[in-house]
């Protein structure tokens, strides 16, 4: 699986060995982190990547990936997909170290799982958010999902790929 590129990122997909480097915080020499990286968000998505890699062999396309800003070739969060496809849907989550939020980062990361997602042949992606995490709402939708309800303190999130 080769990395996927966007004007302005890197979205390399992890294996196990980068996986238990990240959730152990132990940066290797091939390593190149935000000093703010990885954060418990990241640490909390690889495990569960781990876990799920562990139990079903590689996950690629549908693994997680670490966001690489190009300007400076450093780790500045993840992006992923929860899982394998069910009945043409996945969902995707995503995080971003604090130095690097508020620069549309992980709207573009989102964008391009979209088009990975698209290129498989899926039908829809979804997302949740905390419902009071204003600035991950408004990246989903400038990625290109609705709001499509809520569940409990979570605000659901989707878009529709039409092929």
């Amino acid at each position: 699986m080769t990395a996927l590129h966007t004007e302005r990122l890197i979205l390399h997909p992890i294996d196990t060995a980068e996986a238990e480097r990240i959730v152990a915080r132990q940066c290797g020499p091939e390593d190149s982190w935000a000093q703010d990286f990885p954060f418990d968000g990241d640490v909390i998505g690889l495990t569960a990547f781990l876990r799920a890699t562990a139990a079903n062999g590689d996950q690629r396309p549908f693994g997680h990936y670490r966001i690489t800003r190009t300007a400076d070739g450093q780790a500045i969060g993840g992006i992923g997909f929860k899982g394998q496809p069910d009945n043409g849907s996945v969902e995707i989550g995503y995080g971003l170290v604090p130095s690097a939020r508020g620069n549309g980062y992980a709207a573009e990361a989102a964008q391009a799982l979209v088009a990975l997602a698209r290129q498989q042949g899926l039908s829809r992606i979804v997302a949740d958010t905390d419902g009071d995490n204003i600035a991950s709402q408004r990246t989903l939708e400038r990625a290109g999902f609705t709001q499509t309800g809520t569940n409990g303190e979570l605000s659901l999130y989707a878009i529709v790929l039409v092929p």
